[in-house]
C-alpha cells in the first residue's frame, strides 16, 4: 500500500443506518459507496482513510481490509499471516492486539487462531502484541475464508473528544448525526430538542452549521501507523468553518443539572455562542424567533412497568405543544414504541427502519413541516 495506491475502506455503521452512512460518504466526496450489511465500503487511499476519521459524523469506525488468504488449520493460518506484507503500514515500535471470529469454517475456535496470528506477527515479522495495544487488528474467518481488517479509528468515532458531562441513557453523536441527517437537516436551519440532556443533538446540529469537523478534537490509532504522514493530516486538520450568525439552537430540559451539562459541553465543542439552553417542561416551550427549522427529541422510553401512563401524558402534551405553537416546523421523535408516536397526535410519515440504542431498538418518527 503505496501512498497513492487504492484500497477498500469499510466504515462501520449502525444495522439499520447503512444507507444514510452511504449518503454521507457520497456527500463527502468518496467514490462509489456500496452499502451492505453493517456498513459502507467503498476503494480509496491513505488519505480517504483519514479525512473519513475527522469528517464522517454518521460511521462508527473506518476499517481498511489489509489482506486475506484460504486457511483450513492453524499452522496454515500462522504461515500465511507471515507471508503478509505487515510492515508497509505497522511499525515494530507500535504494539498490536488481535481479535478473531470464527464461523462455519474448519478453524473454528477463535482464541487459537488469536494466538497463532500474534505470534505469527511477533516472531516472523517484529511486530509486539499486547493487550493494551493501540492498534487493533480484526481477523473474520468464515467458510475458510479468512480476512484481515485495521481499526484506524481506534476509539468509536461517537467519542468525538468534546463531551465532558454525559446524562442518564445519553444519544451517541454518530446516532444523533444520522437521525438528524434523515429528517433532512444540512445546517441551514434553526434545531431545537426540547429533553436536550447533555445536548447531543443540539451541539451536533451547531457543529455540521459551522462547518466544524466532527473528529477536530482527538486523536485516531492510524497516527500510530508507518502510513501516517503528519504534514498532510495537518492540512486535512486544519479548521474550516462557516459563517453562520443569524442560526440558533435551542435546548431545554425539565433537569437543571441536564441544563448545566449541556452548557458545559456547548462550551466545549465551541458552538456556545450559536446555542441556548433553558431549564423548563415540554408545556413551557416557547417558539423561538426566526424562521422555522427542525424539533429533534429522543423522550424517555419507559422500560418500567407503571411508567408508560406517565410516559403517554408527556408525549401528548409533547405533541400539544408543537401544534399550538411550531406551526411550520417539522418534527422528529425518536422511540421504541409507535404508540408512544401516536400519542403525540402528529402526522407522521412512514418510521425509519429499527436502530440499536442502549440495548434497545428505536425507530425514528418524522413530519413534514406542521
Amino acid at each position: 500500500m503505496t501512498a497513492n495506491a487504492t484500497f477498500e475502506i469499510f466504515l462501520q455503521a449502525a444495522p439499520g443506518l447503512e444507507l444514510i452512512v452511504k449518503d454521507e460518504a457520497a456527500a463527502l466526496g468518496f467514490k462509489k459507496p456500496k452499502a451492505m450489511p453493517g456498513g459502507v465500503r467503498f476503494r480509496g487511499n491513505w488519505r480517504d482513510v483519514w479525512r473519513a476519521n475527522l469528517e464522517m459524523r454518521c460511521a462508527g469506525r473506518v476499517m481498511v481490509r489489509i489482506g486475506g488468504f484460504q486457511a483450513m488449520h492453524l499452522s496454515q493460518l500462522e504461515k500465511q499471516t507471515a507471508e503478509l506484507p505487515w510492515l508497509r503500514f505497522l511499525r515494530r515500535d507500535v504494539p498490536v492486539k488481535v481479535e478473531v471470529t470464527c464461523r462455519k469454517s474448519k478453524i473454528y475456535h477463535a482464541g487459537a487462531a488469536s494466538e497463532r496470528i500474534e505470534r505469527a506477527l511477533s516472531s516472523a515479522v517484529g511486530i509486539p502484541v499486547a493487550i493494551d495495544a493501540p492498534l487493533q487488528i480484526k481477523v473474520r474467518i468464515e467458510d475458510n475464508q479468512c480476512s484481515f481488517s485495521l481499526d484506524t479509528s481506534g476509539e468509536p468515532l461517537h467519542k468525538r473528544g468534546n463531551k465532558g458531562a454525559v446524562g442518564k441513557a445519553p444519544m451517541r453523536e454518530t446516532l444523533a448525526a444520522s437521525f438528524l441527517r434523515q429528517c433532512g437537516y444540512d445546517g441551514t436551519e434553526p434545531v431545537l430538542d426540547p429533553m436536550c440532556g447533555s445536548g447531543t443533538f443540539v451541539i451536533e446540529a451547531a457543529e455540521i452549521a459551522r462547518g466544524l469537523k466532527p473528529g477536530r478534537s482527538r486523536a485516531f490509532a492510524f497516527e500510530k501507523l508507518a502510513t501516517f504522514d503528519a504534514g498532510i493530516w495537518s492540512g486535512l486538520h486544519s479548521k474550516s468553518e462557516s459563517n453562520s450568525p443569524e442560526l440558533r439552537f435551542f435546548g431545554s430540559d425539565r433537569n437543571k443539572g441536564a441544563v448545566t451539562a449541556a452548557e458545559h459541553n456547548a462550551k466545549r465543542a465551541g458552538v456556545e455562542d450559536l446555542t441556548e439552553f433553558a431549564h423548563c417542561g415540554v408545556s413551557e416551550i416557547q417558539r423561538p424567533s426566526g424562521p422555522p427549522g427542525l424539533v429533534i427529541v429522543n423522550p424517555p422510553y419507559g422500560t418500567r412497568i407503571g411508567e408508560k401512563k406517565q410516559l403517554f401524558a408527556l408525549h401528548g402534551a409533547l405533541g400539544k405543544t408543537m401544534l399550538d405553537r411550531f406551526r411550520g416546523w417539522r418534527v422528529g421523535i425518536i422511540t421504541t414504541d409507535g404508540s408512544l408516536a401516536k400519542a403525540t397526535g402528529l402526522p407522521f410519515l412512514e418510521p425509519g427502519p429499527p436502530v440499536a440504542h442502549g440495548g434497545l431498538r428505536v425507530k425514528l418518527y418524522r413530519t413534514d413541516p406542521l
